[in-house]
């Protein structure tokens, strides 16, 4: 039987509601981040528990990712996608309403395993409201929704906090909730493919839960308890590892998988997954370091910091529509993934150039190069990765696919940071080498700063040691600038060595493009 694509009115209501739910997910993703200072003080939390706040959320996430499909086809997709808007709502309430740092993390967790499924569940929502020629389309508008999320989740996040107080960045999300949870039950249909579930295979979903959860914790907190220097870093890492080639092994083996790895046999794929990962890495990475740049070293506000992403993320809606309309001119999507690692390549080497004088007009056009080149990323990936995919492999293939796009920006982040940490140290000690008693150049600025401590009435050994505290809050200033402008270049390269293996993922010139979202 063909499948009946809603037209008018309704379709673009199907959108709308499946945009804001996706979109609800997207801000939470990034909303609270800004706010953890607000909620350490209110709740009496240490900056070690309130950490927990942010990690429950992804654990949830990557948890339940790969589970959308399963789930979709056991309860119903529409029945899975309005619980999922209900629970993620209402978990929203008792975030808002917790009374201690413990209860806003179970109650984080719980809104994750909502938000997680928003996600793709819209994708596979929409993959059936656009008809096959439309769906480049489709996924430059559905793109457009989840790029505002982490675009403005920070500067949203950071005006409610500073003009109202932190229980308002979850009590936002009710009334949209409940809105696209309305819209949902008058416009959604069911899904025209959906897989029979006949056994639910319990020890699969506890392996799943056990392994992708353990490798989440342990990318969040590892950097934080100093990686395997940690009794339970280790402890989560040997069971994270085992669970997942037992879950892997069993999948294959039973005829009613949770998680179908059958469908990697289609090569398009496979590569997707790959080029997933490494768009999850490098995006996720490149976000995380900017912002604590911004901030902790160039004293901008959360407020500030979030303004200047804002530019990017409206130039990236801009061009993602282009890129769908060119898309379905047929031009290669081998081409615009090319432009696009080339031009976030730009965006970093910019950024690998700032200094500690670097001001916001520094930052305008090289934001604008990330907005552009992500742009050109999104829907191109999308198009090589999931257009071979049909019917009840669609809902599989998107829930793993997002997983693997998580998973690619918790080790972009894990990576990143360690990385930051370990050069700090590194040009901490070679600016330390040249500094000492008999170099002239110290001699020299020390005795340039300590007349004026003393023009302060201070005594001229106190004045002394002063100026050489200021020297060695210099150097640590000097150490995290040049730790973080080899984060940006690092960050480049990786996209740069894309551009050949981009050309090995072969895409057929006729196939469709189908719906895949984006953190």
């Amino acid at each position: 039987m063909s499948p009946i694509y809603p037209t008018g009115f309704r379709k673009w209501i199907i959108v709308i509601t499946v945009v804001t739910a996706s979109l609800l997910e997207m801000i939470d993703t990034t909303v609270v981040n800004v706010s953890l200072t607000q909620i350490m003080g209110n709740l009496g939390a240490t900056l070690e528990d309130v950490a927990w706040v942010i990690t429950a959320y992804a654990v949830a996430n990557v948890i339940i990712l790969p589970m959308t499909g399963w789930l979709s086809s056991k309860f119903g997709r529409k029945n899975y996608f309005v619980f999922s808007i209900l629970l993620f709502t209402l978990a929203s309430f008792f975030c808002g309403n917790a009374h201690s740092i413990w209860e806003l993390v179970i109650f984080r967790f719980i809104q994750g395993i909502g938000g997680g499924a928003l996600l793709s569940t819209s994708q596979s929502i929409l993959f059936e409201t656009f008809k096959p020629e439309d769906r480049g389309m489709a996924t430059a508008i559905f793109g457009l929704g989840v790029v505002l999320g982490p675009t403005f989740g920070p500067t949203i996040g950071g005006f409610i906090t500073d003009h109202y107080s932190w229980p308002w960045i979850f009590y936002i999300n009710l009334p949209l909730g409940i809105i696209a949870a309305l819209l949902s039950l008058t416009f959604i249909t069911e899904s025209v493919d959906r897989r029979v579930i006949d056994r639910v295979d319990w020890l699969g979903i506890a392996l799943l839960i056990a392994g992708i959860g353990a490798l989440q914790i342990v990318l969040e907190r590892g950097q934080t308890e100093d990686w395997f220097d940690t009794t339970y870093i280790v402890i989560l890492t040997i069971v994270s590892v085992l669970s997942l080639l037992f879950f892997v092994w069993r999948e294959l083996s039973i005829d009613h998988p949770v998680v179908d790895f059958r469908i990697m046999k289609d090569r398009s794929f496979s590569f997707g997954l790959v080029f997933s990962f490494i768009l999850g890495f490098g995006l996720f990475a490149s976000v995380f370091v900017f912002p604590i740049f911004c901030q902790g070293l160039l004293g901008f506000t959360a407020q500030q910091t979030g303004e200047l992403m804002i530019p990017s993320g409206l130039i990236t809606i801009v061009i993602m529509p282009l890129v769908g309309t060119l898309l379905k001119k047929r031009i290669p999507p081998q081409f615009m993934a090319v432009v696009g690692f080339a031009i976030f390549y730009l965006f970093t080497k910019v950024l690998s150039s700032s200094t500690l004088a670097s001001g916001e007009s520094d930052f305008y056009w090289p934001l604008l190069l990330r907005g552009i080149g992500m742009g050109c990323l999104f829907v191109p990936l999308t198009a090589m990765g999931l257009s071979g995919l049909k019917g009840k492999d669609m809902a599989q293939g998107v829930g793993l696919n997002n997983m693997i796009r998580q998973l690619g920006g918790s080790f972009g982040v894990a990576l990143m940071t360690t990385f930051i940490h370990t050069r700090q140290a590194v040009h901490r000690n070679n600016l330390l080498y040249h500094i000492n008693d008999y170099d002239t150049a110290t001699q020299e600025w020390l005795n340039r700063i300590t007349p004026s401590f003393m023009g302060r009435g201070v005594p001229y050994m106190q004045a002394r040691q002063m100026a050489s505290a200021a020297l060695d809050g210099t150097i640590s200033k000097q150490s995290a600038l040049m730790s973080y402008m080899d984060a940006f270049w690092i960050i480049g390269i990786f996209f740069l060595c894309c551009i050949p293996l981009i050309l090995f993922q072969r895409h057929s010139r006729n196939a469709v493009v189908s719906i895949e979202g984006a953190h």
